[in-house]
């Protein structure tokens, strides 16, 4: 099982700590897991059809989600639509966020990721740093996503 956690994060680092959390429940729960930070680069969406499952997490920047998650989410689009690319579609995934107050990013991020196959739970919500228990959900949201792609 290959799961993938495609995240942003800058400068405070909350997303990061929580896509830490859910690579680790992800791992607790036997997968081979790949971190990936957009703000140190573009995934190359031809990469993604060899996970099983993803999460996929972003602070909340203005109610929506970070350009390096949306540049993803562009690249899928076309890659699965429009050239039917095999094995992107119809996987398992999970989504977690941060934010400083507004929390808005919930809805788009939803919409967006859609069209990547079927959301596992709900999505995990930090606000400012994350505490214990956001960082006991990520886990426990890592571990549901390869438990419902087996």
């Amino acid at each position: 099982m290959k799961a993938l956690v495609l995240y942003h994060s800058q400068q405070s680092g909350n997303t990061k700590t929580m896509a830490e959390a859910v690579a680790k429940g992800m791992k607790e729960a036997g997968a081979e897991v790949t971190l990936f930070n957009t703000n140190d680069g573009r995934f190359d969406v031809r990469k993604f059809a060899g996970y099983d499952c993803a999460a996929f997490g972003s602070p909340d920047y203005y109610s929506y989600i970070a350009g390096g998650l949306k540049v993803f989410v562009d690249d899928h689009y076309i890659a699965a639509e429009l050239n039917k690319m095999a094995g992107l579609k119809e996987k398992q995934y999970g989504l977690f966020y941060s934010h400083g107050g507004g929390g808005k990013v919930k809805g788009p991020m939803q919409q967006l990721f859609k069209l990547v196959g079927t959301q596992v739970g709900e999505p995990v919500e930090s606000k400012g740093k994350p505490n214990a228990n956001v960082l006991n959900m990520c886990i426990e949201l890592g571990k549901k996503i390869v438990e419902a792609a087996n």
